[in-house]
């Protein structure tokens, strides 16, 4: 009888470890797969880095801008520019447009990705609106900045010799303490009103 009361207290205490187990696994699933993208370009998500590295080729590519929103953001975003023609390894500034049609503050998170995605881990932001919450007050209209360069690499890598134009998209979701449904960003700052050289209307 003591035996098979310790035998049901083990299993009890099994599955609990295991349902326990499995919620940290849910819990830390979405943020390890996103930072093995970030380290890796895996499924066209974009490097960081602090600063590009010096080198410039004379290899043109052309990066191509997308704007997606969802429904649950009464936002209108658009890239400033539609296109940009860009020399390997060499930073550039690019803007994207934002204003509220609320009628009170609604603040935002962006994902974003690359096309195609094999360029993914040449495709590298020094800074970027997508790296915080954005928060836009009522009718306010910002340029949200997005500092990048693509990586000398991608002139050693033959499987990118055919790739002469990358498509930088951002979809923006309300963010998910308003009542949104999109998974948070890489990284969030707290109070953050405008994004980093954001020039406000």
């Amino acid at each position: 009888m003591k035996r098979r009361r310790a035998n049901k207290a083990v299993t009890v205490l099994a599955l609990f470890g295991m349902l326990g187990g499995m919620v940290t696994l849910v819990a830390y699933s979405v943020p390890l797969y996103r930072l093995f993208c970030q380290v890796t370009g895996y499924g066209g998500t974009t490097r960081t880095a602090d600063g590009a590295t010096g080198e410039v080729l004379d290899r043109v590519v052309t990066i191509r801008f997308n704007a997606d929103i969802d429904p649950g953001l009464p936002w209108r975003f658009q890239p400033a520019a539609r296109k940009m023609d860009v020399r390997v390894g060499e930073p550039q500034l690019a803007f994207y447009d934002a204003t509220s049609k609320a009628d009170g503050p609604v603040s935002g998170t962006a994902t974003f990705n690359v096309t195609p995605a094999k360029a993914g881990q040449y495709f590298v932001k020094i800074d970027c609106f997508c790296f915080t919450e954005q928060t836009l007050a009522a009718g306010e209209s910002v340029k949200m900045p997005v500092q990048f360069y693509v990586d000398p690499a991608i002139a050693q890598d033959r499987n990118l010799d055919d790739v002469s134009t990358i498509t930088l998209s951002y979809t923006f979701f309300k963010a998910l303490e308003q009542g949104g449904d999109a998974a948070p960003p890489a990284r969030t700052t707290e109070n953050r009103q405008a994004p980093r050289g954001a020039v406000v209307n």
